[in-house]
């Protein structure tokens, strides 16, 4: 069996400082491979995602790593060691050229390999994003066994790599709580079509775009009901799976930093690899950084997850309609101020158009937002986080329905969570924003619930988190007189510790 890595490194644009090998906070695409390099090599993790979603590429990455390092990846392969693995194009999604040239640098990069010498192809596995059904994980792989099946003279396709596994990414909360029944009609299909069951299979699941179309709780209990049926599916099957979840720093997309690994360990039970984005590499100290892969190393794999007796599934099952309900109410009223923020927020790597040739749209209920990084640093730069968006009011309903006390065990980080996203809240930007427009007053009920919910009152408790709550005040006004504001949007994600 494969070594599984704990930690995968991400080009999730949102640090807001600077990287410690480059000279400023924007990564370019010529950039990123000495920064996947550098994760390996100086930052001790094991595996980069080298993202082809809605991004500009550099194709030539295995070429390049192994004449550039090649030293370096005899000792520790590629494909054995330390892990190449590619996002590729959705082609529901995504224009199908793209996942056609991702393709071909997998096939090709496993001949150089064999080249060199090595015995493992470079890049065997790829993760699939929106997935939405068995049938097409099962088209991916169909798709790519057609095409090394091709033979010329020139070409000669059968002398590489012969199939590829999938990582099915699952990314709104209707999908994550249907996922393990997704999977249990892959190994079914998996088996008609290529007459074997699956070695293993790594169900992703995202923690940022759900929780942006759906809110924070909705999020965490649908991962942790995945999660428990995952457990029960590999047992039923006998196909081991090995869950990986998509983290970033703050707590609305995943409460994943060097500052956070021990709760986080523990929130994320039953998870083999956590995803360590831009922000957890480079907006905290380098030997930090490292202490907490080594801790993720040794105290992520072997832990199970919580188990769910029924009726908290059902009540799991009850409370995300009416959790996501509270929360996209609000949201559908606060976009306009939301994208207003997030187009003035500073670039951090290098994306394709956002909708129409390359890209696809972020949003619900006919309204468009931005990705989930500016989307959450727009509501942090104003002192509101959205942790606590439809969170008190969602609350308040599940104790009426009497329900609250089976779902709350399943959070294991709620109240720090909670008190953490409070650090950065400014009461005084929500008042006044409930004074003039419509949708702020809810979220101040949810505040107060959240307030009677944990005890105790929210807000800046340190040196840093004042700061933030006078820079959340010249923002506010920032924004209301039309000023240009991305410095100031910056520094806020700097006393973070992530942009969003």
């Amino acid at each position: 069996m494969r070594k599984i890595p704990t930690g995968m490194a991400t080009q999730h644009p949102d640090n807001a400082g600077k990287p410690y090998w480059h000279s400023r906070a924007f990564v370019s695409t010529a950039a990123e491979l000495k920064e996947c390099f550098l994760c390996f090599s100086d930052l001790g993790i094991d595996e980069y995602n080298w993202d082809w979603e809605g991004k500009y590429v550099d194709e030539a990455v295995v070429d390049r790593l192994l004449h550039q390092h090649l030293e370096y990846f005899q000792k520790h392969p590629l494909g054995r060691d330390k892990f190449l693995t590619f996002r590729i194009p959705n082609p529901r999604v995504e224009k199908q050229f793209r996942l056609a040239r991702a393709f071909m640098v997998m096939i090709t990069s496993s001949q150089l390999s064999q080249s060199l010498g090595f015995d493992d192809p470079p890049i065997f596995e790829t993760i699939l994003p929106l997935t939405e059904s068995a049938q097409e994980i099962i088209d991916i792989q169909e798709a790519f066994q057609h095409l090394v099946s091709l033979e010329h003279k020139l070409l000669k396709m059968r002398e590489s790599m012969k199939s590829i596994e999938i990582i099915p990414l699952f990314e709104q909360v209707a999908k994550i709580v249907e996922s393990p029944e997704i999977l249990k009609r892959y190994i079914v299909l998996h088996r008609n079509v290529f007459r074997k069951i699956p070695a293993y299979i790594r169900p992703y699941c995202a923690r940022s775009d759900p929780a942006l179309n759906s809110g924070l709780v909705p999020t965490i209990v649908s991962l942790k009901i995945a999660l428990w049926e995952y457990r029960k599916l590999e047992r039923q099957t006998g196909v081991k799976l090995y869950p990986m979840v998509g983290t970033g720093s703050l707590p609305f997309r995943g409460g994943i930093s060097p500052s956070s690994i021990e709760t986080g360990v523990e929130e994320y039970r039953g998870v083999a690899t956590l995803t360590l984005q831009s922000a957890f590499r480079y907006d905290y100290e380098k030997t930090q950084v490292r202490d907490a892969v080594e801790f993720l190393k040794k105290y992520l794999p072997g832990k199970t997850p919580i188990s769910i007796h029924d009726s908290q599934k059902k009540a799991v099952i009850k409370s995300i309609p009416f959790f996501e309900k509270y929360y996209q109410q609000s949201i559908e009223k606060l976009a306009p101020i939301i994208n207003s923020l997030s187009t003035q927020l500073a670039r951090r790597r290098e994306r394709m158009q956002h909708i129409g040739l390359f890209g696809y749209s972020r949003g619900f209920g006919g309204i468009i937002l931005p990705r989930a990084i500016p989307f959450t640093a727009a509501l942090y730069s104003i002192g509101i986080p959205p942790e606590l968006i439809g969170t008190g009011r969602g609350i308040r309903e599940a104790k009426r329905q009497g329900i609250w006390t089976e779902i709350l065990p399943l959070y294991v980080n709620f109240r720090s969570d909670m008190i953490k996203a409070g650090y950065f809240l400014n009461k005084e930007n929500v008042t006044s924003l409930a004074n003039v427009f419509g949708g702020w007053e809810e979220v101040l009920e949810d505040i107060e619930e959240v307030e009677k919910e944990i005890g105790e009152e929210l807000g800046p408790r340190k040196g840093t988190h004042f700061e933030h709550y006078a820079l959340s005040g010249r923002i506010f006004k920032a924004l209301e007189e039309k000023k240009k504001m991305s410095n100031l949007l910056s520094y806020g994600g700097m006393l973070r510790k992530s942009l969003g």
